[in-house]
């Protein structure tokens, strides 16, 4: 099975750090914000963009799952958080 361009990029996003994401996705802005890149270049810019986003929402939702975790009431509705791993 070979890799797509797609799928390869897909791929090293996924391996990308949170700093490395959002790093990447601000050189992508100010690129497309100079206006200074073709139709083809700039839609290509903001699927990488737009993919880059995604990546960096995933990774701010996973560590805030790992830092938080709800405590319940005892009629069963949120009660407030507490750190990961303590009760």
């Amino acid at each position: 099975m070979t890799d797509t361009p797609e799928t390869a990029a897909a791929t090293s996003i996924a391996s990308l750090s949170f700093e490395a994401a959002m790093g990447e996705l601000e050189t992508i802005v100010r690129r497309l914000e100079s206006g200074d890149v073709s139709l083809e270049e700039s839609v290509t810019l903001y699927e990488r963009g737009h993919a880059l986003r995604g990546h960096c929402e995933a990774r701010l939702a996973a560590a805030q799952a790992r830092i938080e975790q709800v405590s319940l009431g005892a009629d069963g509705r949120p009660a407030g958080t507490t750190p990961f791993g303590e009760s």
